[in-house]
């Protein structure tokens, strides 16, 4: 039995969204399949005070409207309506002309676009759109936003559920079926998006690819090492990894290596954009209690959660970790403002953890704190 709806959670986007229409931009807003992206659209066209035309880039007749576009052509499309809102706009094959058309042919249409993967977007809309557009990433719902829905006592109690099922829309209000959903959702990643790319031939390669990314959580990625494990060259490692981060399903932080000889130069890890997809890619929904991987799964949350916070306050920043060949690390760091921000995470707040003395020599500029299961809401909201 569902006991809350996706349409009473109230996104922390759909206010910025709103503040941006009619302001001469298309509002463009990517972000992976089932985050929710239709159902904030609806909201906003509900609740619009303009004539709304709603079009869908997955039906094929829509797709056909916007086959060699024309400003007369898209003239007849728009009629009278005052606000245009594409979903999945990354499935309509010349759709970055014609949003530079509308653009600059029609200065009183404002345009909504979003799009689940930045397979066709990277062609199709940056390009063309340079300068047109103000893009807002919506990410899976948030700790803030379901503190904003529940409460912040609520959402604490719950932690330990999230860190293992995520904060997938139909996962958060499908309590008892978590496990059948995200099943459903790493389908899609794998089947829809991923392997319809340049028809992507070996479903087997991705999977045992995000198989092995998974366990390899919060550690350094070496594509040679994944090249041998699977059995193909490092070229193609790179390749499928780098449609796994169009696809949303994974990011990646490089290394920070400026000051000193033996910093670790040219080095990712990679995260998961929510946890329970890369549960569900493991089949491990074992409590935090029967689990060794606590460490790592709360470093992927407090990661993927700050980004969202980051995001959706508009702080741009660089993004790292930092390793010495010695093996003294920092988990995270932030640059912004002229500073970097370093942080290391434990989920144990007993358990003490020591900002090693070369980075503070080498960066004494730095903020440094610890984020513990004691301290880590004013992290992340």
């Amino acid at each position: 039995m569902r006991l809350q709806s996706q349409e009473m959670i109230l996104r922390i986007l759909e206010k910025q969204i709103v503040a941006n229409i009619g302001k001469g931009k298309i509002i463009h807003i990517p972000g992976p399949r089932q985050v929710g992206k239709t159902t904030l659209l609806k909201k906003i066209e509900n609740e619009a005070a303009l004539p709304v035309l709603w079009l869908n880039g997955d039906e094929a007749d829509v797709r056909e409207l916007f086959v060699n576009p024309t400003s007369t052509r898209l003239n007849g499309i728009i009629g009278k309506n005052k606000l245009i809102i594409i979903d999945e706009a990354q499935r309509i094959q010349d759709i970055g002309l014609a949003l530079k058309l509308i653009v600059d042919n029609f200065p009183g249409i404002q345009v909504i676009a979003s799009g689940s993967s930045a397979f066709e977007l990277a062609d199709r809309i940056n390009e063309p759109l340079t300068g047109r557009k103000i893009e807002m990433f919506l990410y899976p719902l948030s700790f803030e936003e379901m503190t904003g829905h529940t409460s912040l006592q609520e959402e604490k109690r719950m932690i330990e559920h999230r860190m293992i099922f995520g904060y997938y829309p139909e996962v958060v209000t499908s309590p008892a079926e978590e496990k059948e959903v995200l099943k459903s959702l790493t389908d899609a990643f794998l089947y829809k998006d991923i392997l319809m790319y340049e028809k992507l031939k070996k479903p087997s390669l991705v999977e045992k690819l995000l198989q092995a990314l998974a366990l390899q959580l919060g550690n350094q990625v070496s594509y040679n090492e994944l090249a041998q494990f699977l059995g193909v060259d490092n070229q193609t490692i790179e390749r499928y990894i780098n449609i796994l981060e169009k696809a949303y399903v994974i990011f990646s932080l490089p290394s920070l290596s400026r000051n000193m000889r033996n910093e670790l130069k040219k080095s990712h890890k990679i995260y998961f954009y929510d946890n329970g997809i890369r549960n569900a890619l493991i089949r491990n929904f074992n409590p935090l209690g029967l689990r060794q991987d606590t460490g790592a799964l709360w470093e992927n949350f407090l990661l993927s959660e700050r980004m969202k916070y980051m995001d959706y306050k508009g702080i741009w920043m660089n993004r790292y970790f930092w390793r010495t060949q010695t093996q003294q690390e920092i988990d995270y760091i932030e640059e912004y403002d002229g500073r970097l921000h370093a942080y290391e995470f434990k989920w144990n707040d007993k358990q003490r953890k020591i900002i090693p003395k070369a980075f503070m020599e080498a960066y004494p500029e730095s903020e440094t704190r610890v984020i513990t299961s004691s301290n880590y809401e004013e992290f992340i909201q």
